[in-house]
């Protein structure tokens, strides 16, 4: 590892990984890798691609480039299957992985910002962006945070946990199940998986007939499932940056079509619309960046974060809906363009990013 002042920070830039967000880390990890060869970037840093393919096996140098330069999978890669003579931990050479200053995850989603790659670099004892182990791991399970929330004092829409087990039993159980959501949370509701990100696997249930379709679709994807309440309300964001003492942009407001923000109206442009400010009072937007700050520390957040917030306009209030603690960085992400908003480029949120890697591992920035 390099260690003069001034030395060239050679940063491990992983995407892709075994989730269904495989496509939109590509996407992600062009734009960091682009920031990082671009501006004073360009002498500060060396990127070393290292590409995870959706059948687990880590790679690193052109292959990996070869991906971040298409923005799409190689097309043998729903082809590619382990042989019983691969290692189960298929990671780059090591020669090539001894050469990465930090690691820089851009992986959305399970095994990406679930905590489980982030422990692989603590026992590495190598430095990375972003969250740890636990904070990683409780931003992921939307029953954990939520948890969370409610022990920071959080105001948050009402919601009941289900197991896989509750939903699969037997005939007798199930519909006392949905008698006991129908009574506590009514309708419309939403049915969730707890551990999937960005809207995966989400339904909205009107009825009991979508209700049992949504709970039994959610299953299928978790074993942990969250149904919440619905409400009439703005979705509005805000993204967080820091360790332990972190700043919170200007909230950004998103509206759209559909009913509600799922996975191809995130990912596809021309689907939502982005309003940086949110046009909102004054006091709600610093209401929500207080909140902001406060779900990011109550979940052990570090570096980054986008927490998304429903505001009731009728009422005033202001309500916690989840926090992402590795937003998406592609063209339609909300995370970089409310800090572009609030006077910080992609450029520079990137290197920063960096820095507070170093910070919240105790390591030395080798660029000094």
């Amino acid at each position: 590892m390099a260690t003069a002042m001034g030395a060239t920070v050679t940063v491990g830039l992983v995407f892709g990984g075994c989730s269904g967000e495989h496509e939109v880390s590509i996407r992600s990890a062009q734009a960091i890798a682009r920031a990082l060869a671009s501006g004073t970037n360009m002498a500060k840093y060396r990127v070393l691609p290292v590409y995870i393919g959706k059948d687990g096996v880590w790679q690193a140098g052109p292959e990996a480039a070869a991906v971040l330069a298409a923005g799409v999978p190689p097309q043998n890669a729903a082809s590619t299957t382990s042989s019983t003579a691969t290692p189960r931990l298929r990671l780059p050479q090591f020669e090539q992985v001894d050469a990465i200053d930090i690691w820089f995850p851009v992986l959305h989603g399970p095994n990406g910002e679930d905590g489980t790659v982030q422990g692989l670099f603590t026992l590495m004892q190598q430095p990375f962006v972003g969250s740890g182990v636990l904070g990683s791991a409780v931003g992921m399970d939307k029953i954990a945070m939520k948890m969370a929330f409610a022990q920071a004092g959080l105001p948050q829409v009402k919601y009941l946990a289900v197991s896989r087990d509750e939903v699969w039993s037997n005939p007798c159980i199930f519909p006392k199940l949905c008698d006991r959501i129908e009574a506590e949370l009514g309708y419309p509701c939403f049915v969730k998986p707890a551990n999937l990100g960005s809207s995966v696997g989400i339904a909205k249930a009107t009825t009991r007939k979508e209700l049992e379709a949504a709970l039994d679709s959610a299953a299928s994807y978790d074993r942990r499932i969250i149904v919440e309440t619905g409400v009439t309300a703005r979705e509005v964001e805000c993204a967080i940056l820091g360790n332990g003492s972190p700043r919170a942009s200007v909230p950004g407001e998103i509206t759209f079509q559909s009913d509600f923000y799922d996975y191809d109206t995130k990912y596809t442009s021309g689907q939502s619309q982005h309003t940086i400010p949110a046009q909102v009072p004054e006091e709600v937007a610093q209401r929500i960046q207080t909140m902001a700050v406060t779900a990011f520390q109550a979940v052990d957040a570090a570096g980054i974060a986008r927490v998304d917030f429903f505001y009731v306009e009728a009422t005033g209030e202001v309500l916690i809906n989840e926090i992402n603690t590795l937003p998406g960085f592609t063209a339609t992400s909300m995370y970089p363009m409310m800090w572009e908003a609030s006077g910080v480029s992609f450029a520079e949120l990137v290197d920063r990013l960096i820095e507070l890697g170093f910070e919240h591992t105790g390591t030395v920035d080798p660029k000094g």
